[in-house]
C-alpha cells in the first residue's frame, strides 16, 4: 500500500511538471487494451552523452502484434556516429539526412504511445534515452507503466534451476523461445522481435499481422 501511495505521489508530481497541458492524455487511465514495444538506436549506450538516432515501434493488441502500426523516425543527431555504432545499428550518416529534428521525434513517438503501457529489452535505457529529450521539452519522464521482457524471462528461468546462471542476451531469449530471428538488428525489428517474445513468455498465442520472415 506504502508503495502504491508514493507511486501516486510521483505521478501526481511528475504532472504537475507538464508543459504542455494538449499532451496530458500522457497521464490517462489507457482504455485501448493495447501495449506498445518499441526500441531505440542510439550512438552509444551512455544516455548523458549519446544521442538517439531512430525508434521503433509496434504495438500489440488482443494477442496480436500489429504490423500494420508499426512507428519508425530518424532522429537529427549533432555528433559524429562512430564505425563501432554503425556496425551494430547500420544507420550511417546519409541515412538521417531527412531525419526529422529531436522535438518532432518525440513529440510523434508521444502521440503513438499515448498512456499505452510500454514493453521492451533493457527498457531501462530506452525509456532514460526517450526522457533525456522529453523533460527538456515537457517537463516531465515518460509516467507510462513499464514491462520489461527480460525480467519475465528471468523469473520464469530462476524458478526451474535456482542460481543458476541465466543467459539474458537477446538472440539467447529469441532462440531459446523458438521465435525466428528477422535479422537487421533496427529499431522496429527489435521491437517486433521483443514482442513476439512477450507474447511467448506469457503464454500468448503469438499472430503477427502482415509480417514475413
Amino acid at each position: 500500500m506504502l508503495y502504491s501511495l508514493f507511486n501516486n505521489y510521483k505521478r501526481k508530481r511528475n504532472r504537475a511538471k507538464l508543459k504542455d497541458d494538449s499532451f496530458s492524455y500522457l497521464f490517462d487511465e489507457d482504455e485501448s487494451g493495447e501495449y506498445v514495444v518499441f526500441d531505440t538506436e542510439t550512438t552509444g549506450l551512455n544516455p548523458k552523452v549519446d544521442e538517439i538516432l531512430s525508434i521503433g515501434a509496434v504495438k500489440i493488441k488482443d494477442n496480436k502484434i500489429l504490423t500494420s502500426e508499426t512507428f519508425e523516425v530518424y532522429v537529427k543527431n549533432s555528433k559524429a556516429i562512430s564505425s563501432k555504432s554503425i556496425e551494430i545499428h547500420g544507420i550511417r550518416p546519409c541515412d538521417l539526412e531527412n531525419a526529422k529534428n529531436s522535438k518532432d521525434a518525440v513529440r510523434d513517438f508521444l502521440e503513438f504511445i499515448g498512456s499505452r503501457p510500454l514493453i521492451g529489452y533493457y527498457l531501462e535505457f530506452d525509456v532514460s534515452m526517450i526522457n533525456k529529450y522529453v523533460k527538456p521539452i515537457f517537463g516531465i519522464t515518460l509516467p507510462n507503466k513499464m514491462i520489461e521482457v527480460s525480467e519475465i524471462y528471468f523469473e520464469q528461468k530462476i524458478a526451474l534451476i535456482p542460481q543458476g546462471n541465466i543467459d539474458l542476451r537477446f538472440d539467447t531469449i529469441l532462440k531459446d523461445c523458438s521465435l525466428p530471428n528477422m535479422g537487421a538488428h533496427n529499431a522496429v525489428n527489435d521491437a517486433i522481435m521483443t514482442a513476439m517474445i512477450y507474447l511467448k513468455l506469457t503464454k500468448e498465442k503469438i499472430d503477427v499481422r502482415k509480417t514475413n520472415f
